[in-house]
């Protein structure tokens, strides 16, 4: 693909034998970001008791998906602030200095006093802290995704980043299981008065040994020998987003990639768990279990597809998850209203002996659709855009279509729900953006998998 800047400079040397230890680092300290994002989203209805007043549960539990999806809203500016530093210092410098930030912001949600105690300072504090989330996590992802692909043997860049895209469904995963080890050990009681905190709190551990094992990666070989030869870039964000053909394939990216990547995800994984827990009022355990099971299981599947782009090409793949997603969304979820045991002629009655198997099944198609859009993704990106605006060019992309198009898919569903009393009318908007994804990614996107670095 043609752009304004060379594609890639010189033939970087690349030792294959140190590839599992970057990917081992590298997925190390994205799963604990991924972990410490999510553990919010996945005690959204928690949250919302101790942080806003009482009363109004369906208010409170709206401003709690308000301020989680801020988190999401504020990605594509921390996508820019540390893309240019991953562009212009190196991708090891931004990534570490992202998990540190990350770390922090979340130990301080686990000891942040309630509103019953600060009373409106709990929600303000808690908004300022999401944000340095966010911030954080914008700079994370693509630091890590291309500093994987840059050492990644040619050809093999979309199985090898593969597992760098596990991390955001591996950091639900570990966030449900500890949510649900510390509710099960705790009682419901403890967990909600005080006993929420604690997952919060645990982050400071493993930001601490992530860093560690962090602190002795070495610079990509790509970026190194670019900077070598004097042809990085003075100022990314210029070259990125004022050169018609580079801010061309950013709007493509977005567009015709990630908006539908990011729906389907969040929808797959956040709004059937935030549909089980508020509209099937499935209990609050076995919802989580249900999304643990599910993840789990489809979890190898971003393997797969990742690989499986390597031969078949990573637009076929994304494409054909965000249509088969947005045809059969409305199905699934009416086969889980009818497995929930729910019954909607008594909206406030909780579910009812749920078919706990087949719901897991639904859910697991649903991420399964996850990992068609998602697995090829990061090595999709990395391969659209030349070494020296790399970093920024891709993250900016990646997080406007998942932190605002996808993050915006609870608050969005559970608001179109609460205003029209319809539990599917939320299916509209994740549904409305995949078919436009589709439609865009299948007429402009031309696949770019065989594009040579070494």
């Amino acid at each position: 693909m043609a752009t304004a800047i060379v594609k890639d400079a010189g033939k970087a040397v690349l030792d294959k034998s140190k590839i599992w230890k970057v990917i081992g680092a590298s997925s190390a300290g994205t799963l604990i970001e991924w972990y410490d994002f999510y553990i919010f989203g996945s005690l959204a209805t928690i949250i919302s008791a101790q942080f806003f007043p009482k009363g109004h549960e369906t208010v409170a539990l709206l401003s709690t998906l308000a301020t989680f999806a801020t988190g999401f809203i504020v990605r594509p500016f921390g996508a820019l602030v540390f893309g240019r530093v991953g562009d212009v210092v190196g991708r090891k410098y931004a990534f570490m200095v992202t998990l540190l930030i990350m770390g922090l912001a979340t130990t301080a949600i686990g000891l942040l006093p309630g509103y019953e105690t600060i009373g409106i300072f709990a929600p303000i504090l808690l908004l300022i802290l999401r944000l340095l989330q966010g911030l954080a996590l914008g700079g994370e992802y693509g630091g890590a995704a291309t500093y994987v692909a840059e050492h990644s043997p040619d050809g093999k860049r979309g199985f090898y980043t593969s597992f760098i895209q596990t991390t955001a469904t591996l950091g639900l995963f570990v966030s449900l299981g500890v949510i649900l080890l510390t509710r099960l050990t705790m009682g419901e009681e403890a967990f909600k008065d005080w006993g929420w905190r604690i997952p919060f709190l645990l982050s400071v551990v493993l930001v601490l040994v992530s860093y560690l094992i962090r602190r002795r990666m070495e610079e990509s070989p790509v970026f190194v020998q670019m900077k070598a030869e004097g042809k990085s870039s003075k100022s990314p964000l210029r070259d990125s987003f004022l050169h018609p053909e580079n801010r061309r394939l950013v709007i493509l990216a977005l567009l015709g990639a990630t908006a539908g990547q990011g729906v389907v995800w969040y929808t797959g994984q956040f709004y059937a768990l935030y549909y089980l827990q508020t509209v099937l009022k499935v209990d609050f355990v076995v919802a989580n279990q249900i999304i643990a099971v599910a993840l789990l299981f489809a979890t190898p599947f971003f393997i797969v597809f990742g690989g499986l782009s390597d031969r078949i090409g990573r637009k076929n793949i994304m494409m054909a998850g965000c249509l088969i997603a947005a045809l059969t969304y409305y199905p699934i979820y009416r086969a889980m209203e009818f497995y929930s045991g729910w019954n909607p002629a008594d909206p406030l009655a909780t579910a009812v002996n749920p078919n706990v198997m087949m719901l897991t099944l639904l859910v697991f198609i649903q991420v399964l659709y996850v990992t068609m859009v998602y697995g090829p993704i990061a090595a999709f990106l990395v391969e659209l855009f030349p070494t020296q605006i790399r970093y920024t060019s891709m993250s900016l992309p990646y997080h406007i279509g998942n932190g605002v198009f996808g993050g915006l898919v609870p608050f969005i569903g559970t608001a179109i729900v609460a205003a029209t009393g319809n539990h599917f009318a939320g299916l509209i908007y994740p549904i409305g953006i995949a078919l436009m994804t589709f439609v865009i990614g299948m007429i402009f996107i031309k696949e770019d998998r065989n594009v040579r670095w070494h």
